[in-house]
């Protein structure tokens, strides 16, 4: 059997039907801008319908498939069912899905809100992508084999492992507590829903980002100035679109149909330079 190597065929998107949560802003935007600028069909869903709008516009200036956008909250099992009930009125399959949406709360040791800082964290963090996965299973497999399989990509961080919880990200005083141990929880799931998903021709992978430019890292942006960021990496400079983007479509084409399971760190070499997985200033 000759296999085809060209890059159009390793890295091809075109026509996939992706769902991204969390796709308004940040690197959700950043890799459905990546998918539709390669054919592929796009939806983004987020809890806010003026930001989704005003993505959908931007998307569509260099998008070659579908761009759409659906209203939800999934921070709740309820609100993750509903999405996937609207998403299943408009496709009848899914070829990728990736668990973008991502929650912070930064609070003092001794006064960390349980509500805020601990529930909807892990609620949005964690248990969103256990029931999108779920709730989406069957749409993944349908069509699926083991030379194209269907994807999901979970979007982890390094701070998943990386123990520093207080940092220029958060005000001084406080520590995002939480969500530390909430992206350590989706790299095990990842790992978990591989194993469960394999035999299904679903491949699941996670990307564990560094510092990127986005909604949760604008504080530390807006206090510590982006070139504070910048001179901390060992390549000079924070994540752009192209490399989330790049590595999300690798993980999403033929060219990664035996890749599952795997915890993918894009943060430039910083967990190297003693500036911390993040990427962030030295404290």
């Amino acid at each position: 059997m000759v296999s085809d190597l060209s890059l159009s065929s390793l890295f091809n998107v075109k026509g996939k039907i992706a769902l991204i949560t969390g796709g308004g802003s940040g690197i959700g935007k950043m890799m459905a801008t990546g998918f539709a600028q390669n054919g592929a069909d796009v939806y983004i869903a987020a809890r806010k319908e003026k930001p989704l709008q005003e993505a959908v516009a931007d998307i569509k200036k260099v998008a070659t498939g579908r761009v759409a956008y659906i209203v939800a909250d999934i921070s709740s099992k309820a609100g993750c069912d509903a999405l996937i009930q609207e998403f299943r009125k408009r496709e009848s399959k899914l070829h990728v899905l990736i668990n973008n949406s991502g929650a912070v709360w930064g609070a003092p040791y001794n006064d960390f809100p349980e509500e805020r800082g601990w529930d909807n964290v892990f609620n949005v963090n964690v248990k969103s992508i256990f029931y999108m996965t779920a709730g989406l299973t069957d749409l993944l497999s349908k069509d699926s084999n083991n030379a194209d399989p269907a994807r999901v990509i979970n979007i982890s961080s390094t701070n998943s492992v990386d123990p520093v919880t207080e940092s220029p990200l958060s005000d001084a005083g406080s520590g995002t507590w939480s969500y530390q141990p909430s992206k350590a929880a989706v790299n095990h799931l990842t790992s978990a829903l591989a194993l469960k998903l394999g035999p299904q021709y679903i491949t699941v992978n996670a990307i564990l980002p560094g510092f990127f430019p986005s909604k949760l890292t604008a504080f530390g942006l807006q206090t510590a100035g982006e070139e504070a960021f910048n001179s901390n990496q060992p390549t000079g400079r924070v994540g752009r679109p192209g490399d989330i983007a790049g590595l999300a479509l690798f993980l999403a084409s033929p060219a990664s149909a035996h890749v599952t399971g795997t915890h993918t760190i894009l943060d430039g070499g910083a967990r190297y330079n003693g500036a911390g997985y993040t990427g962030a200033v030295k404290l």
